[in-house]
Formats: C-alpha cells, sequence, structure tokens
C-alpha cells in the first residue's frame, strides 16, 4: 500500500520511549525526522528533551480521562506516523485491547496517516513447526488480547495505513540473555530453537518500514539463526561469567519463527543474524552487573 507519509523532515509520534521506543526515536532524529515521543515517567522527560525528542507524559490506564484521550488526539494530529510501542505487560489480565482502546480513538479522530504497530511472536501455539504470518491472524475478535488490539489497528475501511511487526524475543544492552536463565536446572524445552532480536535490528527494521512506507502487512522480525535453547543460553550465561543453566535430556522441540516474508519486501540487512555471535553485543549494564552480585 504506498503512502508519502513520512519524508525525513516529517513527524514520527513515539508512543512508548523505553528500552526499544527511545533508540529508536533517536535513529528517526538522525535520519532527519521530528519526533515526538511519550513515556510514562516524569523523571524520563529531560532525558526525552536533551535527545532532542518532543517529550510528552502519558499514563494509560484506568485513570486515563476524557481530557487525557483529547491532549494525545491533539498530538497525533501534529504527526504523520505513529508507532504504538506498548508491550502487553503494561495491561492487567485480559485488559491490553481495553487499555489502548484511546488511543484507537485517538488514532480515528487524528487522520493519522499510517500506524506501525509494535507486537510480538508471543502470539504463536506453542507448537514445534515453523510459524508464518498466517498462523496467528489478528481479528477483533480473536482469542489472544494482542491478535484482537492488533486487529484494531488494522483498519476494516481503510481510515488509515498500518504495518503490524511481530518482534522476536528482544536481546541487546540493558537484556543481556545470558541473565535468563542463570543458574537454573532442569528446565524443560531443551531442544526448542530460541527466536531473538538484537535491538539494533528492531530499530533498523522500524526505521526501515517508515522510510520506505511498507504499509499494510503483517510481519515477523527475528533473526535468521534458530540454535536450540540447551546451546544458546549455557554460552550465554558463560559470556557473562554466571553458572549456565541446564535442561532435561528428554527431546522437546519448539516453534520457529520464519522471517522470509520480511525478507522479501524489506530493503534491510540484519546485523545480528547469528544470535550466539550476538551474545557478544549484549553486554550487561551496570544495573545488571549490580544484580549479578
Amino acid at each position: 500500500m504506498p503512502l508519502s507519509a513520512a519524508p525525513p523532515g516529517a513527524t514520527v509520534a513515539v508512543l512508548g520511549c523505553g528500552w526499544l521506543g527511545f533508540p529508536l526515536a533517536q535513529a528517526l532524529l538522525a535520519q532527519g525526522y521530528r519526533v515526538l515521543g511519550t513515556t510514562t515517567s516524569p523523571e524520563q522527560l529531560p532525558l526525552l528533551q536533551a535527545a532532542g525528542i518532543e517529550p510528552h507524559l502519558l499514563q494509560l490506564g484506568a485513570d486515563f480521562s476524557a481530557a487525557d484521550e483529547a491532549r494525545l488526539t491533539d498530538l497525533l494530529r501534529r504527526a504523520s506516523v505513529l508507532v504504538l510501542n506498548v508491550p502487553p505487560r503494561a495491561a492487567i489480565a485480559g485488559g491490553y485491547p481495553q487499555l489502548l482502546r484511546p488511543v484507537h480513538r485517538a488514532v480515528a479522530a487524528a487522520r493519522l496517516q499510517a500506524v506501525l504497530f509494535v507486537s510480538t511472536t508471543g502470539v504463536y501455539p506453542e507448537e514445534p513447526r515453523l510459524m508464518r504470518e498466517q498462523d496467528a491472524i489478528s481479528t477483533r475478535d480473536a482469542a489472544s488480547d494482542v491478535l484482537r488490539t492488533e486487529g484494531h489497528f488494522v483498519p476494516r475501511y481503510g481510515q488509515w495505513s498500518s504495518t503490524v511487526v511481530r518482534l522476536g524475543g528482544l536481546i541487546g544492552p540493558g537484556r543481556a540473555p545470558g541473565r535468563f536463565l542463570a543458574g537454573r536446572r532442569d528446565l524443560p524445552q531443551g531442544d526448542a530453537p530460541v527466536n531473538l532480536l538484537h535491538l539494533t535490528d528492531a530499530i533498523g527494521v522500524l526505521s526501515t518500514i517508515i522510510r520506505n512506507n511498507i504499509w499494510g502487512y503483517t510481519l515477523n522480525v527475528c533473526a535468521l539463526s534458530h540454535p536450540p535453547r540447551r546451546e544458546f543460553y549455557p554460552a550465554a550465561a558463560k559470556f557473562l561469567g554466571l553458572t549456565p543453566p541446564t535442561f532435561r535430556p528428554d527431546y522437546e522441540p519448539g516453534k520457529t519463527i520464519d522471517s522470509s516474508l520480511l525478507r522479501s519486501i524489506l530493503p534491510y540487512q540484519f546485523r545480528y543474524d547469528d544470535v550466539l555471535a550476538a551474545i557478544a553485543a549484549c553486554p550487561a549494564t551496570p544495573s545488571e552487573t549490580d544484580s549479578m552480585a
């Protein structure tokens, strides 16, 4: 679906400037976009402003008022593209569609041109097979909270353009995978493949979609290599000097995320397709180092 909504110089709103959203906003700034960014933390506002991001405080939830929604609508009226990066864990159980319902109304009222919805490969069933985009359909009446929410931002009548990106498990600085399972014993699914994505590639894919106006898709975003958990997580723990986890000897395979559709349409070259090699590009931050002491 072609769209000339976001050439460099246009305005992009990043809803959720956290571990992923903040460096994405910085990358968009470096590419010549104006960026409006939201955070749930007042302490983060000066950090956003110092980076050149126009900062806004936004706390979705039960206390989100009609006045808050009006302010969000006014914010979105100033943007061409919205990057919607609010993870499901921000909602209470069963409440993800409800959490983002005011955002949906604001998108419609603001007459936004495009929405880039950041989702997860967690929408796929835990079955030992290759998972393609059509294996989890985002409808407004789907059983999954996340799939229902995806469906709300894929408009039925073409009011705006949209692309849904289902990201693999995110790793990178501040999310060193060696910490995830370190020291644990007799873990299940040792032969299940890992489906991971380095922060650098997540940012590269998202910014490339915006820059090249890749709309009208649902896309899996994942590294090309899928080593088994019993190989990847001990190696990641050893890199940090931690006790490696152990896995049961039983053969318990798992799902493999297929990202071939993305790779066939997106002019982006992944930097960390080899996730074992990417372990060295996932250093522990000072706070993580402290927690390991």
